[in-house]
């Protein structure tokens, strides 16, 4: 793993990505010379070429991206995989023959695109064949054991059988002290030798650190011999947000984030991401409205000229301030007729036709630009949650309250890692990605949430 503005990167993932970028750009410059070829001259180039060769780049790249082709979670098929990179290279394609068709002067260019992307889609489809078919993956992932057997080590155990990809791999789980051993017999490893031999021998990279009880077992002179040698070694919150992009509430202690580093969304970060979701939510506000007219029409449509097309909700903001939401109508008006707040469940009675569909593909959730531009939210950070579950929230789960150190969002990362919760431990994992997100903010977290929120809606994951 690679930590870029303090996020953690899939190095696998990362040379992909490097490789990747090399192949379009270049296949701008295959595409000049196959257009001069259907005119007989061989072997001739433009001038200024490099220039559209990296817009052309940067474009296709951000439109893989957002198809979420460079995500490390992702244990898609081949059929999946060659459905995303072609819808991802039909929306590079509309968006470079806009850009070059509007701007013609700079980019005189423009018929050199048709060649550019066949070159394209042939290159990225013979990387992703050759590096995912012949490079061995297991030999690629980092070797791991684990100081714990018990309920702490079993976590790394439960994540390990997840069905994702994952850079490590683990060779076993060590006993400290006299802790109840929860893993499989098989994987409880004796050592016999000192740890410095041991990890030597069986070829390790990495040693995690998660006994029950850190009084009971634990050899920090062994520990240290191996850190100073070299070997990387982490703590089991660590090992978490690495892995899983998460902090882990049961295992949080105040001490681990007092001296961790993060949570600097402040001073010049708070005013770059103040202008950041300016400027966002105006762009998204100038390509979404043709989209807002016509939910607001299908919703007049379906409840009559007399219903309210906007709900307007109380929400929590930053530091416990209340606001009102805006969002479009997606419920019957009287969803809440008892008074009560109610969670949204899965095949919600109360939610209407095309409620169900704006719900599904995320439209109800434009009105809340307006919240970002008022200052009451920010384009991306933690979903805003109502009073009435806040209060119960920061009662019983532990850290609850720290989400409120920032605006809520429209988007963030909790939305992107975990499917739509609808109870109380729902709950529970989405503060653990949105705890994440807080301590590893930067711009271009922001940017990988919104790029990954395109996947979200246009192939329904998470509703």
């Amino acid at each position: 793993m690679i930590r870029i503005f303090r996020h953690y990167i899939s190095g696998i993932y990362l040379i992909v990505f490097l490789m990747e970028l090399c192949v379009f750009a270049a296949s701008f410059y295959c595409g000049d010379l196959l257009r001069d070829f259907n005119r007989n001259q061989l072997f001739y180039i433009s001038d200024g070429i490099w220039i559209p060769s990296l817009v052309y780049a940067l474009i296709i790249l951000l439109s893989v991206t957002g198809m979420g082709l460079y995500q490390r979670t992702n244990s898609m098929g081949d059929v999946a995989l060659l459905l995303r990179i072609c819808t991802s290279f039909l929306f590079a394609w509309m968006i470079l023959s806009l850009l070059f068709y509007v701007f013609p002067l700079l980019f005189p260019w423009r018929r050199i695109i048709a060649y550019a992307l066949v070159v394209s889609l042939t290159g990225i489809l013979s990387s992703r064949f050759l590096f995912f078919k012949f490079v061995d993956k297991q030999s690629l992932k980092r070797r791991i054991i684990v100081l714990g057997a018990g309920y702490r080590g079993n976590m790394i155990r439960e994540f390990e059988k997840r069905n994702i990809q994952k850079p490590f791999r683990v060779i076993g789980y060590v006993r400290m002290g006299d802790e109840p051993i929860r893993i499989e017999a098989e994987q409880v490893l004796e050592v016999r030798t000192s740890l410095f031999e041991f990890v030597g021998d069986n070829d390790v990279d990495e040693i995690v650190i998660a006994p029950d009880d850190r009084r009971g077992g634990i050899k920090v002179d062994e520990i240290l011999d191996c850190k100073m040698a070299g070997y990387e070694v982490l703590d089991l919150l660590t090992f978490f947000e690495r892995e899983a992009g998460l902090l882990r509430v049961d295992s949080l202690q105040p001490s681990w984030l007092v001296f961790s580093d993060g949570f600097r969304l402040a001073g010049v970060a708070q005013i770059f991401k103040r202008w950041f979701d300016v400027l966002a939510s105006v762009v998204l506000l100038i390509i979404a409205w043709p989209f807002i007219l016509l939910t607001s029409l299908a919703i007049l449509l379906e409840s009559g000229w007399r219903a309210p097309v906007l709900y307007r909700q109380v929400r929590v903001g930053k530091n416990g301030s209340l606001f009102k939401v805006i969002k479009f109508r997606s419920m019957c008006t009287d969803a809440e007729k008892d008074g009560k707040a109610q969670w949204a469940r899965a095949n919600d009675d109360r939610i209407t036709r095309v409620g169900r569909f704006i719900r599904k593909v995320r439209i109800d959730e434009l009105p809340q630009l307006i919240n970002v531009l008022k200052g009451e939210m920010s384009f991306v950070g933690p979903r805003p949650e109502r009073p009435e579950f806040v209060e119960k929230f920061a009662e019983t789960i532990p850290y609850y309250s720290e989400r409120h150190r920032v605006k809520p969002g429209i988007t963030g990362w909790a939305q992107l890692c975990y499917c739509y919760g609808s109870s109380y431990q729902d709950t529970i994992e989405k503060l653990q990605y949105d705890l994440y997100y807080i301590k590893n903010y930067s711009i271009f977290l922001d940017l990988l949430i919104i790029l990954q929120t395109i996947e979200v809606v246009l192939w329904g994951r998470g509703v």
